[in-house]
């Protein structure tokens, strides 16, 4: 199928094998999970598993599919990607993508457990072919910023099931239709941030509800800033003939026209206005989602962005996105996010314990508390401003914030469950609605810049009001 075909998405439901399986079951008033131990199983049959479809095959898939071939719940069956085979792909140009990697990739995973030749997993040009012709239960989105929206859409109006990797949404007004649209169709929602499965990440958020540092006043949130070459490709900014096996007007899909170019394909399109948010979207959906997780605010937003400044390239330059910024969100109680890259320094407290600081990255989530008292919470880092404050345990009576040890296995449960998720769709949208601000606010040199939390606007500001979405590149639309 070519781009050229793009259309409304079909909204009628299906009803697949998995979903009449669980509905049947229900209907007779069984439970709809039985575990596969209470059979005397180890491996559930497949018609008791969740048929799992990947869109998208570069870096993040080839980083975190393997998470869906490893768990007994689910069987990964196709994959859909515009390229056929591509090499630089990875944050070293060291892997390839494309669907013929990811296919072989999940083919020999099945051949290795079962011990035989396995052809199991279909490759796909086009995600909308596999939609219309296999019987998927979910689908993990790993594709660029600029599709998460329309695949997102797509799928929740058939019904399937979404683990959607970060960040949510290429606009805030896209954000918003993806919560909707999941809502309504009352499928499961897990956003790839990864992090509120991560111990020490839990663990910070608890301590700060539950009061180990007093009222916090102030999160200053450290993400990596610049433009890095991940694809090897950077010179390469000239426009060039796409490969012949790759169809680039489907890679393209929504987004507005643009020439291909090596310089960014794959994964440094990151860096591009057109595709993505640059950093401040990249790794603000990982850590401000913390300090919301945190701070108990991931059903709403703040009111003000100020201080706002950073260093943006020309605006013809090809990477477009800020490579210095520094903004702070202020909320209506006065508490405030100060977001940085981490060339600003903003985390000397930390830098201080460090062996060596010069070294410290100035990354990662640092509450501050009262009487200077404090949380720092980074990748494989926990540290605070005392060693009593970490060693206390949570008692039973306190704030115990939702336990996920498993990211993708917590998405399969609540697959069969319908419980909520530990990342939700919610809380992702008004994570990276503060990211999208701050980029809207520098590309319009605002040192402020006020935000309505409930209507989602820029109260009366036009200009910026204009930014909230944008129009996809004919003939993709969706109603």
């Amino acid at each position: 199928m070519k781009s050229a075909s793009a259309s409304t998405p079909d909204s009628a439901p299906r009803t697949s094998r998995r979903r009449f399986l669980v509905q049947s079951v229900a209907a007779l008033g069984f439970p709809t999970i039985i575990p596969a131990t209470a059979l005397g199983k180890g491996r559930p049959a497949p018609s008791e598993r969740i048929n799992v479809g990947v869109f998208g095959w570069g870096t993040i898939a080839t980083h975190w599919t393997g998470n869906f071939l490893n768990n007994e719940k689910c069987q990964v069956i196709a994959v859909a990607d515009p390229v056929k085979e591509g090499t630089n792909y990875g944050y070293s140009g060291e892997m390839k993508g494309g669907r013929e990697i990811g296919k072989g990739i999940i083919d020999q995973h099945y051949s290795t457990f079962s011990k035989k030749a396995s052809k199991s997993c279909t490759a796909y040009a086009d995600f909308r072919e596999m939609l219309e012709k296999e019987d998927l239960d979910a689908v993990q989105i790993c594709t660029p910023d600029h599709w998460h929206c329309y695949q997102t859409v797509t799928c929740a109006r058939k019904g399937i099931h979404l683990y959607g990797q970060k960040p949510l949404s290429l606009t805030i007004g896209e954000g918003r239709q993806m919560v909707e649209e999941v809502n309504k169709a009352g499928v499961t929602w897990q956003t790839g941030s990864q992090q509120r499965s991560d111990l020490y990440f839990r663990m910070a958020c608890e301590f700060v509800r539950n009061g180990r540092i007093g009222k916090v006043k102030r999160v200053r949130i450290g993400l990596p800033g610049g433009h890095k070459d991940w694809n090897k490709w950077g010179n390469r900014t000239a426009p060039e003939a796409p490969p012949a096996d790759f169809d680039y007007d489907m890679w393209l899909g929504p987004a507005s026209q643009m020439e291909y170019r090596p310089a960014l394909l794959p994964l440094n399109w990151r860096h591009n206005y057109n595709f993505s948010g640059g950093m401040i979207t990249d790794f603000g959906a990982h850590h401000i989602d913390i300090a919301q997780w945190g701070m108990d605010r991931e059903n709403t937003g703040p009111v003000e962005l100020k201080n706002i400044k950073g260093e943006m390239p020309a605006k013809d330059a090809l990477y477009n996105t800020a490579t210095a910024f520094h903004f702070e969100a202020v909320f209506d109680d006065g508490l405030t996010y100060v977001i940085a890259d981490e060339s600003e320094k903003i985390m000397p407290e930390v830098a201080a314990l460090e062996k060596d600081p010069e070294k410290f990255g100035h990354s990662g989530i640092f509450f501050e508390g009262e009487n200077g008292k404090w949380i720092w919470v980074n990748r494989g880092k926990l540290q605070a401003s005392s060693r009593e404050i970490l060693a206390e345990k949570i008692r039973p009576e306190e704030i115990h914030l939702y336990e996920s040890k498993d990211h993708t296995d917590n998405f399969l449960d609540c697959v069969y469950s319908g419980k909520p998720v530990v990342a939700p769709i919610e809380a992702a949208h008004r994570t990276i609605s503060i990211s999208h601000m701050g980029n809207i606010a520098l590309r319009l040199g605002r040192s402020s810049i006020k935000w309505d939390p409930k209507a989602e606007k820029f109260g009366d500001d036009a200009e910026a009001n204009a930014m909230l979405k944008r129009e996809y590149r004919k003939p993709w639309t969706l109603a």
